[in-house]
């Protein structure tokens, strides 16, 4: 497959956009992917590079808290995580808003259906919109991830998504019971969730990628 990708410039943050050929008839899939923490959009491209999802705009968005040295998180782990949140949740819907508006360009009065990926950080950023986000969103895959602390005053949206949830039963990083404890709470909050532990450590793998793409196209 392939994608023709190019860069912009939204709210002042760098957008990687992949194009997997867009076209007016039929539903058109609004892909945003998320990276880990201190990480870049850039390698989320390199794991999406190896997704096949036709008819698809690819969405690589910077995350909005700098942390140093060129790369960028969702929000700060820490104390100041709950209040981190809210934040991050607002930017993420102004992303998808970007995103909406640039395809509306694109292929006016197509059905769009918007979808969510990530790993690690960029994960608990995918489930955590999922929750909590203003936007209706039709899948979720989330790779390592977890869910961070939530604010008690912030509710559910009430909007369940499909959610694809991997994660790898040697992770150092985001350990299994964590990973599995995230998947279950969006299970029990009404999200229709597959859940798919593996032997793999903190990483993205090629079967990850195939769940994905199938998942998706599903």
């Amino acid at each position: 497959m392939t994608i023709q990708y190019s860069q912009a410039n939204w709210n002042g943050k760098k957008v990687i956009l992949g194009d997997t050929g867009l076209k007016p008839d039929g539903p058109v899939h609004l892909l945003l992917g998320f990276h880990g923490a201190d990480s870049t959009p850039e390698n989320m491209v390199v794991y999406g590079n190896q997704l096949d999802v036709p008819h698809a705009l690819l969405v690589y968005p910077e995350g909005p808290v700098d942390a140093g040295e060129g790369v960028w998180s969702w929000w700060q782990d820490g104390p100041r995580q709950k209040e981190a949140i809210p934040e991050f949740l607002d930017y993420a819907s102004q992303m998808i808003d970007q995103a909406r508006r640039h395809l509306q360009a694109a292929v006016p009065n197509a059905e769009v259906r918007t979808s969510l990926w990530g790993y690690s950080q960029g994960g608990a950023a995918s489930l955590v919109y999922a929750l909590l986000g203003r936007h209706r969103l039709h899948k979720v895959a989330s790779v390592c991830g977890f869910l961070p602390e939530i604010p008690e005053d912030l509710t559910p949206n009430g909007s369940p998504a499909s959610i694809l949830g991997i994660y790898g039963a040697n992770d150092p990083v985001v350990p299994s019971f964590l990973a599995d404890y995230a998947l279950e709470e969006m299970k029990n909050r009404g999200h229709a969730t597959t859940i798919k532990e593996t032997s793999q450590g903190h990483e993205f793998s090629r079967d990850n990628l195939n769940d994905i793409s199938e998942f998706l196209n599903a």
